[in-house]
């Protein structure tokens, strides 16, 4: 990696040195703004592709990397990303998903989705934010890639041969020229520019109490999933002392949300309690609650020009079935497909575009289905609810491909 924001031999401070000269006409074949997993797994396989290792990849990062290795959140991998990062880096602390329990409160109908139905070694995986990040910094660190750390992107010129990008590290400013500039700096859905389409963005209504919860039964590498009439709950396994740690993530109302995070912790646990029931036992710790809002926020093309999003800044979806971060990643590999077959032009980004369609439809459409379908409480929709897990349950083939789309996508 070269680290553009020091001269030779200066401390590592991170910030953006002015260039003693201008690189004609282009300083990068592919610019990647945002180093979350979806932009540094990007550079990584750029970097170390044999098509794409020669392009000069410039990677521009608003934080500092201790910043983002730091971020204790918990994240679901599946087993199908975990496959193609594993070249580049996969992290020692993720906790293998073996078993998906899917549920609903004051309702009948259940499905169990288990790695051993496909011959996997697991589902997917729980890992921090943190691991992910470092695990990928790591692949890249050793590569060509010019990090710029600290450093801010501001609005791009689109030009007929490239794109202008400004960038900004203190008080100092530098136009950077790219024949390619992918966008990989999302956010949460409450930051973000909304899309503008009807279709592309929705307010849930929904708020999301996150953090991490001990258990007196754990059931380790059991996943839940369990739909109240509030939202739903899921509760994914950390590992931790005896396998009782779990990453929480309790959708409610923005006012229910409000209240909870006040609760003192006895409180929060026994409303938890009622609300998820006892399969586990009772819930006895409750660390690190935080609360962000729940919306979709999907753009209609991923391409425009000579501009490419990916990740969250392509689209943002509900956590009901956890595929933000693993549909991410997948827009992220078959941008590095694309650009080792074309090159770093307009063709690679509309063949990435076109691939990438089928599998973004679906997975959103999916996503928010779930996330409609199962937080609206009337009795007729509750046993609707009911009669889907069962068939689930039930018909072999549909589970299957439920599972196979959620692990793996469609993939062209």
């Amino acid at each position: 990696m070269t680290d553009v924001s020091q001269p030779a031999g200066a401390p590592q401070t991170g910030a953006l040195e002015a260039p003693e000269a201008a690189v004609a006409p282009f300083d990068f074949d592919v610019t990647i703004v945002g180093a979350g997993p979806v932009g540094l797994a990007l550079a990584g396989w750029l970097a170390r592709r044999s098509a794409t290792q020669r392009l000069s990849i410039a990677l521009i990062d608003a934080r500092r990397p201790e910043d983002a290795q730091g971020d204790p959140r918990a994240i679901a991998v599946s087993q199908g990303s975990r496959m193609i990062l594993e070249p580049l880096r996969w992290p020692a602390d993720a906790t293998a998903i073996h078993r998906i329990h899917v549920s609903q409160r004051g309702h009948f109908g259940r499905t169990l989705i288990d790695h051993t139905e496909h011959g996997l070694p697991a589902l997917g995986y729980v890992l921090r934010y943190g691991s992910i990040v470092q695990a990928l910094a790591e692949a890249v660190q050793p590569t060509s890639v010019h990090w710029f750390q600290s450093t801010s992107a501001q609005t791009p010129v689109q030009e007929h041969d490239g794109v202008t990008l400004p960038v900004q590290s203190g008080e100092v400013t530098r136009h950077l020229r790219t024949r390619i500039l992918v966008n990989a700096e999302g956010g949460l859905f409450h930051e973000q520019q909304k899309s503008g389409s009807a279709s592309g963005t929705r307010d849930y209504g929904q708020t999301a109490l996150v953090g991490t919860v001990s258990v007196s039964a754990p059931r380790p590498h059991v996943a839940w999933e369990r739909f109240t009439e509030q939202g739903p709950i899921a509760l994914l396994p950390t590992g931790g002392a005896r396998d009782a740690d779990y990453a929480l993530v309790w959708c409610c109302s923005p006012e229910e949300a409000a209240r909870r995070a006040q609760l003192p912790d006895d409180a929060f646990l026994q409303e938890l309690g009622a609300a998820f029931g006892d399969r586990m036992g009772r819930f006895t710790q409750i660390k690190g609650r935080a609360a962000f809002p729940l919306g979709l926020n999907a753009l209609d093309t991923l391409v425009k020009g000579r501009i490419a999003a990916i990740g969250n800044a392509a689209q943002t979806l509900h956590p009901v079935a956890g595929q933000g971060l693993n549909l991410g990643l997948r827009d992220a590999h078959a941008l590095a497909d694309a650009l080792s077959q074309h090159g770093p032009t307009p063709l690679a980004l509309a063949t990435f575009a076109q691939r990438r369609a089928l599998d973004r439809r679906l997975t959103i459409r999916s996503t928010d289905t779930l996330a409609r379908l199962f937080t609206v409480d009337f009795p007729a929709l509750g046993t609707l609810r009911g009669l889907a897990l069962t068939a689930l349950e039930f018909v072999p083939p549909v589970k299957t491909a439920l599972a196979r789309q959620m692990m793996f996508g469609q993939r062209r």
